[in-house]
């Protein structure tokens, strides 16, 4: 049911912010070229201590619309504690809506900051061994997760942003990988 709900609250998102974009005669002409529409980023992460935990995930992604970006990026994950360590590996596809462009727009506080919302697949290869509760189990298996949630974004130049989403996991989250909700910081570029 749960799932049904999220998937039913992004296509009405997605209808409704579709309507909103009027229709131009030369929409072909005004459409920037591929170079400017492209952009480039990611996260990584660092924590060390008790738990050590080193996360790199870069992104590459593209406008498809003035609102609306895809995009797609692997992901690596070096995790140890306490019990053991694994590597995890994978990657992510995005898909980002944008609300509102700029809020300053709406509400006069000097805030540029932009509210989207954002849905994410991530296909994880997990050690076997670490995430079951069989210590002699051999292998990797694979974990896919859908995430969604929404989040600001924050200009830092022309072509430049930091967003900040917060990500809650639709499917499940079984393993333990995912904080609730899950925090990202990202630059694009």
């Amino acid at each position: 049911m749960k799932k049904i709900l999220a998937l039913a609250f992004f296509l009405v998102i997605a209808a409704t912010a579709a309507g909103q974009i009027p229709a131009t005669e030369n929409a072909e002409e005004e459409r920037p070229p591929v170079n400017q529409r492209l952009f480039f980023g990611g996260s990584f992460g660092l924590q060390f201590g008790t738990v050590t935990n080193i996360e790199v995930a870069p992104l590459a992604g593209i406008w498809l619309l003035p609102r609306l970006a895809v995009g797609a990026g692997p992901s690596f994950q070096f995790y140890k504690d306490p019990y053991g360590r694994t590597s995890i590996y994978g990657g992510r596809a995005m898909l980002q809506l944008t609300l509102i462009q700029d809020l300053n727009n709406v509400i006069p506080i000097g805030l540029n900051t932009g509210i989207f919302v954002n849905g994410e697949y991530e296909a994880l290869s997990l050690q076997r061994a670490f995430f079951t509760s069989d210590p002699e189990a051999d292998g990797r298996f694979y974990h896919g997760t859908f995430l969604a949630g929404a989040g600001l974004s924050q200009p830092t130049g022309r072509r430049s942003s930091m967003n900040i989403s917060f990500l809650w996991s639709v499917t499940g989250n079984e393993y333990g990988i995912y904080d609730t909700p899950e925090i990202r910081i990202e630059f694009y570029f």
